[in-house]
């Protein structure tokens, strides 16, 4: 067991016996410079340097606190919500949700049978009956949860829910890494990936209808988070950051996404050709591995700022982590920007 496995350990047991102390300190300010926490031979241990050692855990155990209390607030948003126009229909909660959502819910037997004919090599053995009742069930699910939120839209709108809660930050520093966008954007998306991940692929069509959505609003900046069992995956970094230096990084950018299985070197340099890149110029800096410490810088810095895993995206510092789809995307954003226009209009 290496050094942070064992502090991830000792952490975790930690947390067992005493949950909310540990939360607690993890939800507040860095540590001021100075304090000590332990003294070995009169050789002083500083709190910072502890908390620098497990800084990803301690950013986890933020989010993690911060992501509970607003799904506990967003829960009783909902309640009150529900009540409130219950009460002005003169009517229950129960018959509310009758008449707004499970009463406006249901699923046509063609379009069961339909579905049950794309799929039926998915239910085995079951019989039609069952497999159609088990599409029903699920269909039914998913459009009722559809409609309460849709209705629960109406309803924060219809009585003007302000929610003060801060969201949950992370410090992301841009450090000079390429943007993309109008520079003056209120929203600033940051993205940790790697080029040779497949989940990374998947977020492309979220990410460019972001971008056709928000247009100006929003910007992008990229930084290289390459996974160690993706062998080709530090060298599709630095080749964008090759392509960088001729003030082509976001084609090249775009290009590997969609070559994700041409990462080896001489593929990489066949990309630079097509782009129309100064060919010798670009492999002479990709051969150099001139990149590689500007990749690894931004490998370690995701790590400080929690990440683990790609796609990690940081929305004005409010992560996302994931292949996440569209409308989570959406939610922080407009959030973002909302706030953003009460900002302005407080200054005015």
């Amino acid at each position: 067991m290496d050094c942070r496995a064992a502090l991830t350990n000792v952490l975790a047991l930690t947390i067992a016996l005493g949950g909310s102390d540990v939360l607690a300190q993890a939800g507040a300010p860095p540590v001021p410079a100075g304090s000590v926490a332990a003294t070995v031979a009169g050789t002083p241990i500083e709190l910072a340097e502890v908390d620098g050692l497990v800084r990803p855990q301690l950013m986890d155990l933020r989010a993690r606190e911060h992501q509970l209390r607003s799904q506990a607030l967003e829960a009783l948003i909902a309640r009150s919500l529900i009540e409130k126009e219950a009460a002005a229909r003169g009517m229950t909660p129960e018959a509310l949700d009758q008449a707004e959502v499970t009463g406006k819910v249901s699923v046509p037997d063609a379009e069961l049978k339909s579905v049950y004919a794309a799929n039926k090599a998915r239910f085995g053995t079951k019989s039609e009956a069952e497999a159609l009742e088990q599409i029903r069930s699920s269909l039914i699910q998913q459009r009722q949860g559809e409609r309460r939120n849709a209705f629960a839209r109406e309803l924060r709108a219809k009585y003007a829910v302000k929610v003060l809660l801060e969201p949950y930050r992370v410090p992301v520093e841009l450090a000079g890494a390429p943007l993309r966008g109008n520079p003056k954007a209120p929203v600033t998306i940051v993205e940790f990936s790697d080029f040779q991940c497949p989940f990374c692929v998947r977020a492309r069509p979220t990410v460019n209808r972001v971008r056709e959505v928000y247009g100006d609003r929003v910007r992008f900046a990229f930084r290289h988070f390459p996974l160690d069992f993706h062998p080709q995956a530090q060298k599709a970094g630095e080749a964008a950051a090759c392509a960088g230096e001729q003030d082509r990084f976001w084609q090249m950018h775009d290009r590997l996404w969609e070559n994700t299985s041409k990462l080896q070197v001489a593929e990489l340099k066949e990309h630079a050709q097509a782009l129309g890149l100064d060919a010798s110029g670009f492999a002479s800096c990709l051969d150099s591995g001139r990149h590689a410490g500007l990749v690894g810088r931004d490998l370690e810095a995701g790590q400080t700022y929690g990440v683990s895993g790609t796609p990690a995206f940081f929305v004005n510092g409010r992560p996302l982590v994931g292949a996440q789809p569209f409308e989570a995307f959406q939610q922080v954003i407009d959030d973002e920007l909302a706030r953003a226009a009460t900002t302005r209009a407080s200054a005015k």
